[in-house]
C-alpha cells in the first residue's frame, strides 16, 4: 500500500502551483527543508519522479501532471468535509482562508484586521495576496474561503457581495505643467505617458478602460509588480497612473508626487467579496461582508 499523506497532497499542489520550493513552503506555511523531504517522500512511494530540479528551475514530471487533477480533487473533497463539519460550530471561529488582490491588501487590511480581531476574537484568519484570476481559480478549488477583489467577476460557481465603490484619481509629477490645472478629462493627451501593472492586474484592465479614448500604443507598460513601484517611477518623472482613492493618503507624503482628479463622473471601481455557491460558510461571508462595508470611507481613504 502507498499510503500518501494529506500533507504530502497539499505540498504537491503547492509545489505545483509556484513551481519554486521557497514559494510553495511560503504557501503551504512551512519550512522549505520540510517541504522537500515530505515530496522527495512521496517521490519514493510512488516509485517516481514528480518533478525535475535543474538550478532555480522546477518542472513537473508527465506523472506529476497526470496525478494533479487527481490530487486537486482529493484536496477539494476533503476541504468541503472540513467545511461541512464546521456546521452547528459559532460563527467566524477557527480557520477562514481569506484571498486579496494587491491593490487592496495593503490599503484595507490595516483597518479590517483590528475589526476582525474585535468582533471575532476565535478566527483564526489565514491571508492570500494574488492576482484575481488566482483568486478565482482557489476559491472555485476550495483553497480558499473567500477573496476580496474588484468587479466584474466571471464565474458561475461564485457568489459576491458589493463592499464599496473605490474612485479612481491620477498620480503625476508634482512639477508637470500637463496637469496645473485639474480636473482631469479622461481623453488629455497627458495620459498617452499612462504606465500600467504588468498582465494580470485588473488594474491595468481598468486604467485601460478609463482611458480607453487614448491611443494604447503610446501606453507604457514596464511590467511594475504592484503599485508602489509605480508611483515611486511617477515621482522620478517617468509617467503618471491611475490609483485608487484608498491608495491616496499614503500616496500622498511621497516627495515629487502630486495626486489629481479626473473630470466628472469621476471613474470608478466597486470591491467585492466572493465565495463559492454554497450554503456552507455563506453566513460567515455575509457577515464578513458586513463588517467591512461598515468601515468608514474617510477612514479607507486615510
Amino acid at each position: 500500500m502507498i499510503g500518501l499523506t494529506v500533507r504530502q497532497m497539499q505540498y504537491f499542489e503547492a509545489l505545483a502551483q509556484t513551481l519554486h520550493f521557497g514559494r510553495a513552503a511560503k504557501l503551504a506555511g512551512v519550512s522549505q527543508p520540510a517541504l522537500s523531504a515530505q515530496i522527495a517522500e512521496m517521490e519514493q512511494r510512488l516509485n517516481c519522479r514528480l518533478f525535475e530540479r535543474g538550478g532555480k528551475v522546477v518542472r513537473m514530471t508527465d506523472e506529476a501532471l497526470a496525478l494533479q487533477p487527481r490530487i486537486e480533487r482529493i484536496l477539494t473533497d476533503i476541504r468541503d468535509v472540513e467545511t461541512t463539519a464546521r456546521r452547528g460550530r459559532p460563527a467566524m471561529e477557527g480557520r477562514f482562508r481569506l484571498g486579496i488582490i494587491p491593490t487592496v491588501a495593503p490599503y484595507l487590511l490595516p483597518h479590517v484586521l483590528p475589526e476582525l480581531k474585535r468582533h471575532f476574537p476565535a478566527l483564526q484568519l489565514e491571508l492570500r495576496e494574488a492576482v484575481t484570476a488566482s483568486l478565482v481559480e482557489d476559491s472555485a478549488s476550495g483553497r480558499l474561503d473567500a477573496f476580496i477583489a474588484a468587479l466584474p467577476l466571471d464565474h458561475p460557481g461564485l457568489v459576491s457581495e458589493e463592499l464599496f465603490c473605490d474612485r479612481f484619481f491620477l498620480a503625476v509629477p508634482s512639477g508637470d505643467p500637463a496637469f496645473a490645472s485639474p480636473p482631469v478629462p479622461p481623453e488629455s493627451p497627458a495620459l498617452e505617458r499612462l504606465m500600467l501593472l504588468e498582465e494580470g492586474h485588473c488594474l491595468r484592465e481598468q486604467a485601460l478602460a478609463v482611458c480607453g479614448s487614448v491611443r494604447p500604443v503610446a501606453m507604457a507598460s514596464y511590467g511594475a509588480t504592484s503599485l508602489t513601484t509605480l508611483l515611486q517611477m511617477v515621482a522620478h518623472g517617468l509617467g503618471v497612473t491611475l490609483i485608487p482613492e484608498m491608495a491616496t493618503g499614503p500616496a500622498s507624503v511621497m516627495r515629487d508626487l502630486k495626486i489629481v482628479p479626473f473630470q466628472e463622473p469621476m471613474p470608478q471601481r466597486t470591491i467585492c467579496m466572493a465565495w463559492r455557491r454554497n450554503k456552507v460558510r455563506h453566513d460567515e461571508c455575509v457577515e464578513l461582508a458586513k463588517i467591512i462595508r461598515g468601515l468608514d470611507a474617510a477612514v479607507l481613504a486615510a
